[in-house]
């Protein structure tokens, strides 16, 4: 390991310490429902809801901006697009900002910057695969000590004093642990740094910081053998290591057999690079596991690669498994688990976890056991024809709730606006294989049949993904937002990596002069009671844009909202939902909108500086309730926003 060096300092500004007297959730009672947001999802069972009520429907059209935080001056290059989230504890916001990813404490009534601690890492920053401003930090405290934890883009695990910003020098060599110490395949002469980082905020429940692992993009990597992605449970006092949980299974362990051949010795990833949640209560942590390598091919590692794409529950003080339930076998879509498992007390008595995914599916399992609450059915899926791969026979299908998004793609999705858009849409789809299943396997872009690649729906990024979904546990309803975009599964030869087959670049999604071919809406949220299971209510994520509205095809066409492909931000208080945009797809609009969270009716639209980028979150100090978020995009730098009741 003598070739990572670490080379990390810290720049502090404003000198002053900071009064501090909250506590996290998880850690000594601090909580959502004491007016705080002490964890990237609100609280740890992940749930995006806030008891506060002083903003209400009567009133939340009177929003105004109470502060804004640039980040345009805070790193090396400007910081244009900042998905994360802070927290807030006692008056004080915590937050990730910069492409260096730095950490600062801000005043949470002012936006006044407390402190500042800058990674400096040097060629482990350069050869990181998931630079950028990160998701979000964490917070320890024993009722004494605070802390504020950080995983770098260099994959250092930090702790930093909440009041100065300076690094714990009782925590890991000075407040730093070197999170590449200790990785399984992490030595390939090929490749001097690991394919290893991370972009979610680490998790801490019971003095016990959990880590996990996100690598490059799988779609085309470079190389069969990667690193495998284990998740490790640290001291959250001294950064010792308690626990490691392989992902991967060696000989011996649960899962190992599920690995038919030598590829298990070889193929890497299978990290959770998604957020992480616990159950207090029952001293729970719970991991939703991507894909091994690669994403879209796996004959080197044939058989169902346990504990790919599984929810896992450990527990969280030795790191031991208590259940598993593997929501994709053999996975070849990249279906990675995408977001943090929801845990909620329903009003029926059900004490669940909930898991949706990119496929659009929410399982739903009772969470001390991992027994499903509904059915879950195995059932037979298409095999496909790509030499030498290995296909799952069957799949996992829960029978409740239904998807919240559509599940495959046939020519009954296709847009259907007039009959020249159909007619085009039909055209651009020729020499396309469908995909009659969400299971629908990839296929070669130069098959036998003459076809490209196979047109998938959901595509990799969703459906739901790392944005998650807020659940309000007053009434048990859950509401999912998620993206309605096609992709292309086509298969060729990278010749530079050792792959025989990885996913083709050469081929795009059709489209018809501009316009999506797969029917509206493009992106919603839904509305789903997890008591009975049944939805309740679907609405567009956003207006119909521009490019749709305005489009020569669609003159003198009345056509529905259609809203946007983004994934909205979503929170639920005690009085509203609040839905954003989202950023990454075409006409994001800066608009922020009050839902009614019975009927889904548009109650308010609030204006933002730029599109809504980080989640949305919501805190009160001192008599007064914010809602607050990162907005990003347009070339501009990123803004942390917050608004207030004049």
């Amino acid at each position: 390991m003598g070739r990572r060096t670490r080379n990390i300092s810290s720049l502090l500004l404003g000198m002053g310490a900071i009064a501090l007297s909250g506590a996290a959730a998880s850690q000594t009672g601090t909580s959502v429902y004491d007016g705080d947001w002490p964890d990237y999802h609100g609280n740890p069972e992940a749930q995006r809801y806030s008891a506060l009520d002083q903003i209400n429907a009567d009133n939340v059209a009177d929003l105004e901006i109470a502060w804004q935080f640039s980040t345009a001056n805070f790193g090396p290059t400007a910081d244009f697009n900042n998905p994360s989230t802070p927290i807030e504890i006692d008056g004080v916001l915590y937050a990730n900002i910069a492409s260096t990813r730095n950490v600062v404490a801000l005043d949470a009534t002012t936006g006044q910057v407390l402190w500042l601690w800058r990674p400096n890492e040097g060629t482990r920053f350069d050869e990181a695969p998931r630079k950028g401003a990160g998701r979000g930090v964490a917070f320890w405290t024993d009722g004494n000590e605070k802390r504020v934890i950080d995983v770098t883009p260099g994959y250092h695990l930090v702790s930093l004093d909440a009041e100065t910003g300076i690094p714990d020098p009782n925590f890991g060599d000075n407040g730093i642990v070197d999170l590449m110490v200790g990785l399984r395949n992490a030595d390939d002469p090929r490749f001097p740094y690991p394919d290893i980082g991370l972009s979610a905020a680490p998790f801490v429940m019971d003095d016990v910081i959990v880590v996990g692992a996100a690598h490059r993009v799988g779609m085309r990597p470079r190389s069969k053998a990667n690193v495998k992605g284990d998740v490790r449970g640290f001291d959250a006092r001294t950064g010792e290591l308690l626990w490691t949980f392989h992902t991967i299974p060696e000989r011996g362990e649960v899962g190992f057999e599920t690995w038919l051949d030598s590829g298990i010795e070889f193929t890497g990833n299978a990290g959770v690079w998604s957020p992480i949640s616990g159950d207090p209560e029952r001293g729970l942590v719970f991991l939703p596991v991507e894909s091994a390598t690669g994403d879209r091919y796996g004959a080197d590692r044939p058989g169902d690669n346990l504990f790919s794409s599984s929810l896992v529950a450990l527990d969280i003080k030795t790191g031991e498994r208590k259940w598993h339930y593997q929501i994709t076998h053999h996975d070849i879509w990249d279906w990675d688990l995408p977001a943090a498992a929801i845990m909620a007390d329903l009003p029926n008595g059900n004490e669940v976890v909930m898991q949706i995914t990119k496929q659009g599916w929410v399982f739903t399992f009772d969470r001390e056991t991992g027994e499903p609450i509904w059915p879950i059915e195995e059932l037979p899926v298409p095999v496909g024809d790509v030499p030498g791969e290995y296909y799952s026979p069957t799949q996992p299908f829960p029978t409740k709730p239904a998807p919240f998004d559509r599940a495959g793609f046939t020519e009954d999705d296709l847009i259907n606006w007039t009959p020249e858009i159909r007619a085009l849409a039909l055209e651009a789809i020729d020499g396309f294989r469908l995909s009659p299943s969400v299971y629908s396997p990839p296929s070669l872009a130069d098959a036998s049949d003459g076809t490209r690649g196979t047109l998938s729906l959901p595509s990799s990024t969703g459906g739901a993904n790392w944005e998650g979904a807020a659940l309000d546990p007053e009434t048990g309803i859950l509401y999912v937002p998620s993206r309605t975009a096609l992709a292309v599964m086509s298969l060729d030869k990278d010749e530079q990596s050792d792959l025989e087959l990885s996913a083709s670049f050469g081929v795009r999604v059709p489209r018809v002069q501009g316009l999506e071919i797969v029917a509206p809406p493009y992106g919603r949220v839904t509305a789903i009671d997890m008591n009975s299971g049944e939805h309740l209510w679907m609405i567009a994520n956003a207006d119909t844009p521009a490019n749709i509205a305005n489009h020569r095809l669609l003159e003198g066409v009345d056509i529905e909202r259609t809203g946007i492909p983004t994934r909205a931000g979503v929170l639920v208080t005690k009085t509203l939902l609040f839905v954003g945009e989202g950023t990454g797809g075409p006409g994001a609009s800066p608009i922020f909108r009050a839902v009614d969270k019975a009927t889904g009716e548009i109650l308010a639209e609030i204006d933002l500086p730029n599109n809504q980028s980080g989640l949305p979150f919501t805190y009160e100090h001192d008599g007064k309730q914010y809602l607050a978020m990162f907005v990003s995009g347009g070339g501009q730098p990123a803004t942390l926003v917050a608004y207030a009741l004049p």
